[in-house]
């Protein structure tokens, strides 16, 4: 085959660290949407739907055939940390956790996990971060020791 060819469908997961609330504007969310948006591009990567709400981030996104998913997000976080600070001086103590959370997703399930990041706001109303994070972990079969998963 002359080409490389793919399609890898990925949900990312992060939060702030210590779960913190930094994230509690409207407009700060949305310009850290475009903002994500912008770096995942041009790692090469399709960002298909980015969800921000206090204390995290959800990304759908196309992976890059061409990038290590832990440089994508890895940049991402850093380059996003950087940029906070520096836009919003009442974050200067912002930081994200050490840590997220990748997951596979089909196809076929893409509309789903788009309408679930979308609904982030009243999903959290009656479900903690912790707890959708360890749902995550659980329906991904991915073994974790509690004591490591946050910061």
């Amino acid at each position: 085959m002359s080409q490389s060819l793919s399609r890898i469908i990925l949900h990312v997961i992060f939060s702030t660290k210590g779960r913190c609330k930094y994230l509690t504007d409207a407009t700060a969310r949305d310009e850290l949407q475009s903002y994500l948006a912008g770096i995942f591009i041009n790692r090469g990567a399709s960002p298909l739907l980015i969800g921000v709400v206090s204390d995290h981030v959800h990304i759908l996104c196309l992976q890059s055939k061409d990038e290590l998913i832990s440089k994508s997000i890895g940049d991402a976080k850093r380059s996003s940390s950087i940029w906070i600070k520096e836009k919003w001086n009442s974050l200067s103590d912002f930081h994200w956790q050490r840590g997220y959370g990748v997951f596979s997703v089909s196809e076929s399930n893409i509309e789903m996990v788009k309408k679930y990041i979308s609904n982030q706001e009243e999903h959290h109303k009656i479900l903690s971060f912790q707890d959708e994070f360890r749902n995550f972990l659980k329906k991904h079969n991915i073994e974790y020791n509690e004591q490591y998963v946050w910061d």
